[in-house]
């Protein structure tokens, strides 16, 4: 019976050779919303390559990974014509995941599988959401606060899922 458990105990971790390759995979999803909707997004790797061109609201699919046991990096860049450009950088983090290894993935899923695939990563923000400033706003005093009223209709879902209503 313990010849029995041993042996299915090395099978079970052999077979499981990353933990977060197996549970979160090498790349990831990232939504990009922008008020106003329908600006110019261009996402860039660590390396300066366009890695994507598009509009928002737009889903991408991300590595996570730029090498091994090395996290990649993305500078996005939005834009509009009459607003002013904004960039935001998405970052590689290394994931929870990861040290279920520990477990089960063993050194190969801690020093080969997951550091490989980038698997080992997560990129925060995931969900990107940016409000581009008017061209006519950025020509003030940056020292003068200002208030920007839109109608809630005009706001993505994924903004308005974190309002709150002031009353």
């Amino acid at each position: 019976m313990k010849k029995l458990l041993l042996t299915s105990l090395i099978a079970l971790t052999l077979g499981i050779n990353g933990c977060a390759t197996i549970v979160s995979g090498s790349s990831q999803t990232v939504t990009f919303t922008s008020v106003p909707e329908s600006a110019t997004i261009e996402i860039k790797n660590r390396k300066g390559v366009k890695i994507h061109t598009g509009q928002t609201p737009a889903t991408v699919s991300l590595k996570k990974g730029a090498g091994y046991f090395k996290p990649e990096s993305y500078q996005v860049s939005f834009s509009k014509a009459g607003y002013q450009s904004k960039t935001v950088e998405v970052t590689g983090t290394l994931s929870g995941w990861y040290f279920g290894n520990i477990l089960f993935g063993g050194l190969i899923g801690i020093l080969i599988v997951d550091p490989v695939t980038g698997a080992m990563f997560k990129l925060a923000p995931k969900d990107v959401n940016t409000v581009l400033e008017s061209q006519n706003l950025s020509s003030k005093s940056q020292k003068e606060p200002t208030l920007t009223v839109m109608l809630a209709e005009d706001m993505p879902t994924q903004i308005m899922a974190r309002a709150i209503q002031i009353k």
